[in-house]
C-alpha cells in the first residue's frame, strides 16, 4: 500500500512539472504540506521527492527546499530547433539554413537563429541564453574550431537537459566523438593542390584560416599532395590568417611577397572569399591571374563567378549538408538506435574547374 502512495504521489508530482503548473526553478510544496495533502507519512514524500531527483525533475537546496529543475522546461517537445552559427547574412550560410529549413519546416519545427561572428564568448552566451529556452535540439557551427574548447560544460548541460545537438562545418578537437556533418576538408584542400600540381605548377603558395579545423584540414591536404609530388614543404610559402585579421592579413601578405619578387605560380586560398582578395592583391602589384599565377578557392560560392574570372574551387553543397544536419538531428530528437559511425557524416569533395588556373606544362 506504501508503495502505491509513493507512487502516486510521485507520478502527481511529475505531471504537475510537466503541465507547468510548477515552473523550473519555482519552490515545489514542503513535505509537512504534502504529507497532508495526500494523507500520507513524510517518510513516503522524501521517497517520491528522491525518485523526483534522482530522474533530474527536481533538486534539493540545504535549508532552502527541494525546487523544479531546468530539464522540466525540456522534457516536452517545443517544436522549436535552435541553430547557431558563425554569421547568418554572410557567404555560405543562408543556403546551409535553407537546406536545415526546408527539413524541419517539413516536420512541423520552428527555428531560432543565432550568430556568434565567430566569436568563443559570444558562443558561450548563446548556449547560456538558449539553456533557457523551450528547444527540442540544436545545430551549431562551433567558433573558431581549432582552439580549445573552454565551455564544454555548456555542451555537458545541454546533454544533461536532454537536448540533442549536431555540430556542422567544424567541431572541438576535444568533441570529436558528438554528432556531426562535415565536409572532408583534407581530402578538399588535397585535390585542388594535386590539381595545381598535374598543371605544372612548382611553387605554390598556401593561404590558410589558423583558428578553424577547416584551414586545418585544408592545409593538411595541401601538405600531404605535395609530399606525394616530391616537393618540399615550405613553411615560408603558407600564409596563416585568424577570423580578425583575414580581411587585411592575406591581401597585405600576398602584396608583399609579390613586391619582393618570391617565386610563386600558383595559390591555394582558403576559400573563394580568399581567393578574390588574393586576386586583387596580385592584380595591384602588376601580376595576371591566371596568366602569372594561378588562384583557386574553395566551398564553390556565388563568389567563384564574381568578375571575369570563374574560380577553381572545391564544391561545397550547402543545402544538402543543412539537410543532412536536420536529418541527424530529427533521428537523435526520435531516440533513433544511430551507430558510431552514423553519428558522424562526412560529406566527399568534388573539383569544379574554372578558368583561374593556367597548364604551364612545357
Amino acid at each position: 500500500m506504501i508503495k502505491l502512495k509513493y507512487f502516486q504521489l510521485t507520478e502527481d508530482l511529475k505531471g504537475q512539472i510537466l503541465s507547468g503548473q510548477i515552473l523550473p526553478g519555482e519552490k515545489i510544496p514542503s513535505e509537512n504540506t504534502l504529507a497532508k495533502e495526500y494523507g500520507v507519512s513524510r517518510q513516503t514524500v522524501r521517497k517520491a521527492i528522491a525518485i523526483l531527483q534522482s530522474q533530474g525533475y527536481v533538486y534539493a537546496q540545504h535549508g532552502r527546499g527541494t525546487f523544479c529543475s531546468e530539464l522540466a522546461r525540456h522534457i516536452h517537445s517545443s517544436r522549436n530547433i535552435a541553430v547557431v552559427t558563425t554569421y547568418l547574412s554572410d557567404y555560405i550560410f543562408p543556403r546551409v539554413i535553407q537546406g536545415i529549413d526546408e527539413v524541419l519546416t517539413g516536420e512541423g519545427y520552428s527555428i531560432i537563429l543565432k550568430n556568434t561572428r565567430n566569436s568563443r564568448s559570444r558562443e558561450a552566451r548563446c548556449l547560456e541564453e538558449l539553456l533557457q529556452k523551450d528547444i527540442d535540439g540544436m545545430i551549431i557551427e562551433p567558433s573558431k574550431s581549432q582552439i580549445y574548447c573552454s565551455h564544454t560544460a555548456l555542451y555537458r548541460k545541454l546533454e544533461e537537459y536532454r537536448i540533442p545537438y549536431v555540430f556542422i562545418q567544424g567541431c572541438f578537437e576535444q568533441m570529436r566523438d558528438k554528432p556531426a556533418v562535415l565536409m572532408d576538408d583534407c581530402k578538399g584542400g588535397y585535390l585542388i593542390t594535386k590539381y595545381l600540381l598535374e598543371l605544372g605548377h612548382k611553387h605554390i603558395v598556401g593561404v590558410f584560416k589558423a583558428d578553424d579545423s577547416q584551414g586545418q584540414h585544408r592545409h593538411k591536404g595541401y601538405v600531404k599532395a605535395l609530399q606525394e609530388a616530391g616537393v618540399s614543404y615550405d613553411p615560408d610559402r603558407v600564409v596563416w590568417f585568424y577570423t580578425e585579421d583575414r580581411s587585411m592579413h592575406p591581401y597585405e601578405r600576398i602584396c608583399q611577397m609579390a613586391v619582393q619578387g618570391e617565386q610563386m605560380d600558383g595559390v591555394v586560398c582558403y576559400n573563394d572569399q580568399i581567393a578574390l582578395k588574393v586576386i586583387h592583391a596580385l592584380e595591384e602589384c602588376g601580376k595576371k591571374v591566371p596568366g602569372d599565377v594561378s588562384v583557386t578557392g574553395y566551398d564553390n560560392s556565388y563568389m567563384a563567378n564574381a568578375g571575369g574570372i570563374t574560380l577553381t574551387t572545391i564544391t561545397h553543397p550547402k543545402e544538402k549538408l543543412g539537410e543532412m544536419a536536420a536529418g541527424l538531428l530529427l533521428s537523435l530528437i526520435q531516440e533513433k538506435e544511430i551507430s558510431g559511425e552514423g553519428r558522424r557524416v562526412v560529406i566527399e569533395p568534388e573539383l569544379v574547374i574554372g578558368n583561374s588556373c593556367k597548364d604551364r606544362r612545357g
